[in-house]
């Protein structure tokens, strides 16, 4: 899944304020007696002039003159607010007789609209499990009855399970997230893996293609790095900040560290030793200066010049699509020296991988508010999207003008719209946009085309093929947001960062056990137990959701 928050730059979305969760809990006091979007005389279908088809998708037949217009929050302040003037907005407008104001902020905004009640038709949040979320039935319309009473055809395009996987205590699903992966996407081989460890072609010749799988192995090569690259750095990772860049999950799946204890509970793999191994064996090639200082300060915009310029002979890398464009710049002005994806650091105990890709819930969930002006157009909009007409559109464009399909389905831009995509990003992304309009997007699509993803990750996806594990029972499963067991889980996660970090960068055995201690006494002074016992009882609810043994 292609991530527009780190394409753009953006990191970080914040969970919402406990301020928010009060005005909240306020609106959907007050909420109740406003306009459902279902019963309203002025917005019903036959009002709008045309009766719902289970077989026909709404926006077909609905064929009122005059165009209609939707204000649609965006969580996030990078999100691209034109509409109507490139080719996938421009053919949106037209088919469905449709404006959209788009409006941006952040969770400050947001807290505006609930605050003072002036809701826009459409609000799009990232947080599945914040208090906007949680909370949606007190604000949105439940998108079954929007579609049972305008669109029954959305049905032919939603995901059954991604409906069940957001219903709500009321047997209402209110939120429609993108890059929703169920298991049946998982078991047809479409989705791409999007971690891979990677080392330069030249590197790994001139070394004689070595194996990297044991720690022996994998300090020997980067001592070998240091001496024949000199002007490399043999190891590099994703980007630190706040978080654990790829050394913390990401590592972790890749080493195939299990997702649950023996008796399908929560299971702490911080604490896992095969993991502990391999950061032990980071601590030790950091103490012979294998790993720069600098990865360890490096923000996304210096780790992403480093990856351009070819600056790592190794790296752990996260997020291959988001790498892409600089990987792809590395390989065309370095053709003999593109990075290529190998095995690499392995379980010390015979796991396999189980590399995470984006799991049922998605990332961006988009809900029709209760103020909604237009609801039947509003679901008419969902289900267009989740079309294969709208899908297509917004990855590719339109046949015969920006794309072509050959008789086995395959898809290829047109030469014209590939020299743009390739040599002038800018203006592809202003006067083109596709793969960005992704509020409904899924992975599958992107399978379609050669020209999807760039050639430089290729090789790396090609490598992924069978290594991903769909990781549902651990989404959605952290403390509820302003409960106290949330607010210790915050602090630990802050505490497990810099922990891991000081771990590598210790500089003995000594003060890596330190850390580690330090790690483990803080979960016990800050409620570990019965944080495991909530994660470890929506684990298994997640599991009765999804029909899990």
């Amino acid at each position: 899944m292609v991530k527009l928050k780190h394409v753009f730059g953006k990191k970080g979305l914040t969970v919402l304020t406990a301020a928010l969760a009060v005005t909240l809990v306020a609106s959907g006091c007050s909420s109740n007696n406003n306009n459902s979007g279902s019963g309203s005389k002025k917005d019903n279908a036959a009002a709008a002039g045309f009766t719902p088809d289970p077989n026909t998708p709404s926006w077909q037949v609905d064929k009122r003159d005059q165009p209609t217009t939707l204000t649609w929050y965006v969580n996030a302040d990078w999100w691209n607010t034109d509409f109507g003037n490139d080719v996938v907005t421009k053919k949106i407008k037209e088919d469905l007789n449709i404006n959209i104001k788009f409006i941006t902020g952040d969770d400050t905004k947001l807290n505006t609209f609930f605050a003072g009640g002036d809701m826009p038709d459409l609000i799009t949040v990232f947080d599945a499990n914040s208090q906007v979320v949680q909370k949606a039935n007190s604000w949105a319309v439940p998108i079954n009855d929007l579609a049972d009473k305008y669109d029954p055809y959305f049905y032919k395009v939603a995901s059954k399970d991604t409906l069940n996987w957001f219903q709500m205590k009321d047997g209402k699903t209110y939120g429609y997230p993108d890059y929703s992966n169920t298991q049946a996407d998982y078991d047809s081989g479409n989705i791409p893996a999007k971690t891979a460890f990677i080392i330069r072609k030249d590197v790994y010749e001139a070394l004689g293609k070595p194996e990297m799988g044991t720690p022996e192995q994998f300090e020997s090569v980067l001592k070998q790095i240091k001496q024949k690259f000199p002007d490399l750095l043999p190891f590099g990772f994703n980007s630190i900040g706040t978080g654990t860049g790829s050394l913390g999950n990401v590592f972790q799946d890749f080493l195939g560290v299990p997702l649950e204890d023996s008796n399908g509970g929560f299971y702490n793999r911080n604490l896992d030793t095969d993991y502990l191994t391999w950061l032990k064996t980071l601590n030790a090639t950091y103490r012979d200066g294998l790993i720069s200082d600098d990865s360890f300060a490096d923000d996304g915009t210096a780790f992403e010049e480093k990856v351009k310029s070819g600056k790592y002979a190794t790296m752990l890398l996260d997020g291959t699509p988001q790498q892409g464009g600089n990987l792809q710049a590395f390989m065309t002005a370095h053709p003999d020296e593109q990075y290529i994806a190998i095995d690499g650091p392995q379980s010390t105990v015979g796991n396999k991988p189980a590399l995470n890709q984006s799991g049922i819930t998605g990332w961006m969930i988009s809900f029709v508010t209760k103020k909604a002006k237009d609801p039947a157009k509003a679901i008419e909009l969902f289900t267009y999207l989740l079309s294969d007409e709208g899908q297509m559109l917004t990855n590719y464009g339109i046949e015969g003008q920006t794309y072509t399909k050959d008789a086995n389905g395959k898809v290829s831009f047109t030469p014209e719209t590939n020299q743009v995509r390739l040599s002038d990003p800018d203006k592809f992304k202003k006067e083109y946009r596709m793969g960005e309009f992704i509020f409904f997007g899924h992975d599958r699509y992107k399978a379609l085309s050669a020209d999807a993803f760039p050639d430089a990750i290729k090789q790396m996806q090609e490598w992924g093929k069978g290594k991903l594990v769909p990781h549902f029972i651990l989404e959605n499963i952290n403390p509820d947001p302003g409960t106290p067991e949330a607010r210790a889980l915050s602090a630990i996660d802050t505490k497990w960062n810099s922990d891991m970090v000081s771990m590598i960068r210790a500089k003995d055995d000594k003060g890596f056990d330190s850390a580690l201690n330090d790690y483990k006494s803080f979960l016990d002074q800050n409620g570990w137990d019965k944080i495991v016992q909530i994660r470890s009882d929506k684990m298994k609810a997640n599991k009765e959701k999804l029909g899990i043994q």
